[in-house]
């Protein structure tokens, strides 16, 4: 039986187990509806032109995964920023683990999904933001939607400044069994809020486990939002990310994107402006090597006046490495003052590795300011007979020219414990040890 075949026909017991009010199941059945007619994407679709899931769906994933498995802290406390200073809801094989997580309620809310569906507190919240900034016509986010049951339910208050980070935790430690994991995050920060949030997928052993993970995000006015994608599965992981965000007037919203591993990683991130002197950032870095495959698939809508975007992409290639980036700006005519900038950045260090690079304007006003450039090319020889030339060894040479050109994205990233994490990261994928920080 294909995988699509088994998802519709497991849908009705997978709802049994289900407590939620009526409006979520009439959701449920719209996006299951919607991924019956569409099926997974195929490379005839333009957004997925570079990217095939062929490979992927031919394994028989498990829609429903087995219980908890017990993992220890001390095991995994390597992946989280430090021992005690953030909010923490960690899920592994997709199941919420408590002992490992951190929660509150506390003048925000930091819990799970399931609870903020049930509860009659939080209904309110649900039917005004769920749902309402995700693509509907996505098959993907819409699959997601049908079988969506757990993720991080997080709720900021008005005039809230979070004193802590909070980390969205998703591991994988199946190893018997090919699972498909379907989290869903909401973030909902109210007026002159400020909240820094990191999301991390990651393999501790080899998991066959298919992640299609939906995350929206809602920014009230002058709301301030820091949001940071950690992935670094090992190459047996398939990632589909899918997040959007939807901004109020004056409000500042940054992702910054961090993909280090996984057989195949997609990342759709779609912003939308509504409202005038919206601040929008999107960042990434990507380092693969041997046959691992990472797309960026992103949109700006600007639907207001005197609003600004900034697109900064770096990606290094090894090996039979592919990455792909499609990038779109979207001025509306009556978006006049605009100012959107576009730039990905890329280095091929195997004469087998490719990038596909599509950088696009679609722009209805006539008095903005945006611009996009691409640039594809291997590391500067010159500078490494320079570095060379003054006793440093080829691969440290090679690291540090690594670093910076990744430095521009890593300057703007404002949590000190990531930033140094992602250095680590960034150097053991470089097979160096390097003596500071970027």
């Amino acid at each position: 039986m294909e995988l699509k075949d088994k998802l519709l026909s497991s849908f009705v017991a997978f709802e049994q187990g289900l407590s939620e009010h009526e409006s979520l199941h009439n959701i449920r059945l719209e996006g299951l509806k919607t991924f019956e007619n569409k099926g997974f994407p195929t490379k005839k679709v333009e957004a997925w032109k570079y990217t095939s899931l062929n490979s992927i769906l031919k394994n028989d994933f498990s829609v429903f995964p087995k219980n908890e498995v017990a993992v220890e802290y001390k095991d995994v406390k390597k992946y989280f920023l430090s021992d005690s200073d953030t909010y923490k809801l960690v899920f592994i094989n997709g199941i919420f683990s408590s002992h490992l997580s951190s929660t509150t309620h506390d003048g925000l809310d930091v819990c799970l999904m399931s609870s903020a569906f049930t509860k009659p507190k939080y209904k309110m919240i649900i039917d005004s933001f769920y749902n309402t900034c995700a693509d509907k016509e996505d098959s993907l986010t819409a699959l997601n939607t049908a079988f969506a049951s757990e993720g991080a339910f997080i709720n900021i208050p008005k005039s809230t400044v979070v004193a802590k980070p909070i980390e969205i935790i998703y591991l994988s430690t199946v190893e018997d069994q090919a699972l498909l994991v379907q989290p869903r995050n909401l973030v909902v920060v109210g007026e002159n809020a400020h909240v820094q949030i990191l999301e991390r997928h990651q393999s501790i052993v080899e998991s066959n486990v298919f992640t299609n993970s939906v995350t929206e995000i809602v920014a009230h006015k002058r709301a301030i939002v820091d949001f940071y994608k950690l992935q670094n599965d090992l190459e047996t992981g398939t990632l589909i990310d899918n997040t959007f965000v939807k901004q109020k007037q004056e409000s500042r919203v940054s992702v910054h994107t961090f993909s280090f591993g996984g057989k195949l990683t997609r990342n759709n991130l779609n912003f939308y402006q509504d409202g005038e002197r919206i601040d929008s950032t999107l960042k990434g870095i990507t380092l693969i090597d041997g046959k691992q495959h990472v797309d960026h698939y992103t949109l700006v809508s600007h639907n207001q006046p005197n609003c600004e975007s900034h697109q900064n992409y770096k990606g290094i290639y090894d090996g039979n490495s592919v990455g792909v980036f499609n990038g779109k700006i979207y001025v509306d005519k009556i978006a006049q003052k605009t100012d959107g900038f576009q730039k990905s950045n890329n280095i091929l260090l195997s004469e087998k590795a490719n990038i596909y690079a599509k950088p696009q304007l679609e722009i209805f006003a006539d008095d903005v300011k945006c611009s996009h450039g691409c640039t594809i090319g291997q590391l500067n020889e010159d500078a490494m007979f320079y570095m060379r030339q003054r006793g440093i060894p080829k691969k440290e040479a090679k690291a540090l020219l690594m670093y910076a050109f990744t430095d521009e994205v890593m300057e703007s990233v404002k949590i000190p414990e990531l930033k140094s994490k992602v250095a680590k990261v960034i150097a053991s994928k470089l097979g160096v040890s390097m003596g500071f920080d970027i």
